[in-house]
């Protein structure tokens, strides 16, 4: 598929409902969000909107991604499901990223930031997972994880374990993930966890349609 098609299906997907008394155009928004979310610091974002004679602050940007709610397509069926949490900071303390992605596709199924990792964390991870997507007949991809593999025998998943191979996807999309959130350090700055969990989701939705 052509990437201008790719670009122009992902803006019309952006829904903003949210917006009330905005003067920005409605399409200038979404071209926003996009670009910010595909890979283009808040600073940057606002100079290409001045270039359409819109003068926006980078806090305005970020807050349209906010109030835009955007996050992966539920009602996937996927064959594999490869499954991993790793570390990344935010406002120099350490949290959790939990990731779900079907190594097929490439495609971002769920994320949550969590302030630590034990069972009882994962174990909700699953259960949203699985209330999101038909899950129940895929084989999960796991490393040596006690947390990951009790919450996949808990939940009566199939998995196995696996270091490398079809892993390598959520690997990849940790790699970028960590990249923008240390790059982007005003995407994180000050901000409360909350604000970080919508933001990666946000930048799930993006990453699926730009793969």
């Amino acid at each position: 598929m052509p990437e201008n098609t790719r670009l122009s299906g992902s803006i019309d997907q952006i829904n903003l409902e949210f917006v009330e008394r905005e003067a920005t155009p409605r399409l200038l928004m979404k071209l926003g969000i996009q670009l910010h979310l595909a890979g283009l610091s808040l600073s940057n974002t606002v100079l290409i909107l001045e270039v359409f004679g819109v003068e926006r602050a980078r806090s305005t940007v970020h807050n349209w991604v906010h109030k835009a709610d955007l996050q992966p397509e539920s009602g996937q069926s996927p064959d594999h499901v490869a499954v991993d949490e790793t570390v990344i900071r935010l406002n120099d303390e350490r949290y959790w990223l939990y990731a779900a992605v079907d190594p097929e596709t490439n495609e971002l199924l769920h994320t949550k930031l969590e302030p630590t990792t034990n069972k009882v964390i994962a174990h909700s991870f699953f259960a949203e997972l699985c209330e999101k997507h038909d899950v129940d007949d895929a084989m999960f991809l796991i490393d040596g994880s006690f947390s990951l593999k009790d919450a996949c025998q808990r939940h009566g998943l199939d998995f196995r374990y696996e270091r490398h191979g079809n892993r390598n996807s959520v690997e990849r999309i940790f790699r970028e993930i960590k990249r923008r959130t240390s790059s982007f350090s005003n995407c994180f700055s000050n901000a409360r966890a909350e604000t970080a969990d919508d933001w990666l989701r946000s930048f799930a939705f993006a990453w699926n349609q730009l793969i």
